[in-house]
């Protein structure tokens, strides 16, 4: 009698429960995915062909004649999105900031400390952020201008051309994905 007052509609209720959750629920998530640029497999950049990225993950540029990305607290290793966890009066982590103003200004000895946007010597959450701010773009144009003897307008104006606006103009920052901006900056003339 407990049994089939109690334990089948338990056992059937397990049973729709695990075709629900296990099997039509992932085949709806797969098929939206679909849907969705690059058909659920991310967004991948290409360049003659070729694939040199995905637009959404960020990638680690540190040479001199390349816009630097945004520092990563996971080599930029998506299998391990992370941020260090770390908070704001860590002496670890403030060292490490600190490091990371030092070689900026390094490289790029007419900024001074102040006009560095914090994006540059910051890892984001998950570690893997693909954009800049326009202003984080912009703060190293002198440093390319000389190194690839461009013109320092002209690489404004093309940081100016791969800013993306908020979404509907106001959601979200302006914003220059790096690797994006890379590729084009590689196919000035």
């Amino acid at each position: 009698m407990i049994m089939k007052k109690y334990v089948w509609p338990s056992v059937k209720l397990t049973l729709v429960l695990i075709v629900i959750c296990s099997v039509l629920y992932p085949l709806l998530i797969a098929a939206v995915a679909k849907l969705a640029p690059g058909g659920g497999k991310g967004e991948t950049v290409m360049v003659n062909g070729k694939v040199v990225g995905y637009a959404k993950i960020g990638q680690k540029f540190t040479d001199d004649k390349y816009f630097w990305s945004r520092p990563s607290a996971v080599d930029y290793n998506a299998a391990g999105s992370a941020g260090s966890n770390k908070g704001p009066t860590n002496p670890d982590y403030l060292k490490q900031v600190q490091d990371r103003i030092d070689t900026f200004l390094v490289h790029n000895p007419t900024v001074n400390k102040e006009k560095i946007p914090a994006e540059l010597v910051t890892a984001s959450g998950s570690g893997l952020d693909p954009d800049l701010s326009p202003a984080g773009a912009k703060v190293q144009v002198k440093r390319i201008a000389a190194i690839r003897k461009i013109d320092e307008a002209k690489l404004i104006s093309l940081v100016d051309q791969q800013t993306e606006k908020p979404f509907l103009g106001m959601f979200g920052p302006s914003k220059v994905n790096v690797l994006k901006l890379n590729i084009a900056l590689d196919q000035l003339k």
